[in-house]
């Protein structure tokens, strides 16, 4: 019954009074689950169950509510319990609501955090956004380097309860500085009377609290870790961040891509969230940057126009070889963009990837080439459709294609590297981008081979 319980229901206990009932009802719940029914409920009736819920319990299920819940509930609750729930957030998820809201109203829930908290709050602020100081929490287990295992675990009794995990327990200096992390399962196999140092071995991975938050997403794909620790410029331990909370950046960080590379502002909300208006102007944008890109097109043909005249079978093929160079440039793109954004290519290794590119690109040029002059030359009424130098036109039409492809290829390869060495975010060089590029030089290509083969035959 309990694990059937929906906002209905709830609405019904609270005109009804039963807040006891209520209140033993949502708490047997999982904090995720009672959040879930808070989504579809009215926040003045939240606000209500959130007053009899205790404390502990009412932060966590305020943590896994979106943020489009979180602050008309805010709204409703009294400043007592609006601080009862921020004092009792995770730092990292407080944070993360802080960030969204507007100045003054940052700054009003600032002031209703105990000073331990609104220390840590302004700490967690100061630093650069999308950093990974924004998502660390300071509820870590720190112990010095010269302890027993007894000893060690006898600080995790006292001080465990409320910090964000117990995987790894962190090993410090006098100073305070990282020298080393240990996994739970080696203190509690350990003798207590063992020295920390003989289970230490000096290999740690930390990240830096000014790193982008996408490097630590790279950092624990690669270490496989649930948790790692966040240091200072001077090797301070200042924090932890978790695979929880790492999840949730790789998700916005890929769903950002994706949204650049289709030529599409950052939506910055769930799609049916976003007013039609704003959606208008952030994909309108892009859409006039492309058409006026596509213009450059018709001025392309435009001064080919003497040889579309004399040849007008030549327009047939145009289609299909502007689209090869498109799709092998979106391709290029795509693969170079996801590439660096794993670590696997850096800037420095632009040659490469121009070598690698090129001998792609010409290696796709010439299977393209092969089925295009394949079209051409045994296409059923051949001649009729193209006249006798149905050869000539194939060769053509091979020759353009190679020549696109290779190029489309190159361009949508060195175009995110390029924007990268700018300082500019490298998804932003779309596939829609890249194809108008190719679109104008595709047209010049092709031309320019109909002029070379086919003078003196139609030309």
């Amino acid at each position: 019954m309990l694990g059937q319980l929906v906002g209905p229901d709830v609405v019904e206990m609270i005109t009804e009074r039963q807040f006891t009932a209520l209140r033993r009802s949502l708490t047997a719940l999982p904090a995720p689950s009672v959040a879930e029914i808070f989504e579809d409920m009215d926040p003045k009736d939240v606000a209500i169950v959130f007053r009899i819920l205790p404390r502990e319990f009412a932060a966590d299920v305020f943590e896994y509510m979106p943020f489009e819940a979180q602050e008309p509930l805010l709204k409703e609750l009294g400043q007592e319990h609006v601080a009862a729930v921020l004092n009792q957030m995770d730092p990292d998820d407080r944070t993360a609501l802080l960030e969204e809201l507007p100045g003054q109203v940052t700054q009003r829930l600032i002031s209703l955090l105990s000073p331990e908290e609104r220390r840590i709050a302004t700490t967690l602020l100061g630093y650069p956004e999308d950093s990974v100081g924004r998502r660390m929490t300071p509820d870590y287990v720190a112990v010095r380097s010269n302890w027993t295992v007894g000893q060690v675990l006898e600080h995790i009794r006292q001080v465990g309860h409320d910090k964000e995990t117990l995987n790894l327990i962190f090993v410090v200096d006098q100073q305070g500085k990282l020298v080393d992390d240990i996994r739970l399962r080696e203190l509690v196999l350990a003798d207590p009377a063992t020295p920390l140092s003989e289970l230490m071995d000096g290999q740690v991975f930390a990240l830096e609290a000014k790193q982008d938050q996408e490097e630590a997403v790279r950092l624990f794909t690669e270490l496989d870790r649930t948790v790692l620790p966040v240091v200072d410029s001077t090797s301070l331990l200042v924090g932890i961040v978790t695979v929880d909370d790492i999840m949730d950046v790789a998700e916005e960080e890929t769903t950002e891509d994706i949204q650049k590379m289709a030529a599409v502002e950052v939506l910055d909300a769930p799609y049916f969230e976003v007013g039609v208006l704003q959606m208008i102007r952030k994909r309108g944008l892009w859409l006039c940057i492309l058409l006026i890109g596509g213009m450059l097109t018709t001025s392309a043909m435009t001064f080919f126009q003497s040889e579309i005249a004399q040849a007008e079978v030549l327009v047939f093929f145009l289609p299909f070889i502007i689209a090869s160079g498109g799709n092998s440039g979106s391709q290029a793109t795509s693969l170079i963009i996801r590439a660096m954004a794993l670590g696997e290519l850096t800037l420095r290794d632009w040659l490469k990837v121009l070598g690698r590119e090129l001998v792609s690109g010409i290696g796709l040029g010439l299977i393209l080439a092969v089925i295009a002059f394949a079209r051409v030359v045994l296409w059923p009424g051949r001649e009729k459709l193209y006249g006798p130098n149905y050869g000539m036109i194939g060769l053509t039409v091979a020759g353009a294609i190679i020549g696109v492809v290779t190029v489309g290829t190159i361009t949508g390869a060195m175009l995110p590297i390029i924007l990268k060495r700018l300082g500019l975010d490298p998804a932003v060089s779309s596939a829609p981008f890249v194809a108008t590029i190719v679109d104008v030089t595709g047209i010049i290509i092709y031309f320019t081979f109909a002029t070379l083969i086919l003078s003196g035959v139609i030309l």
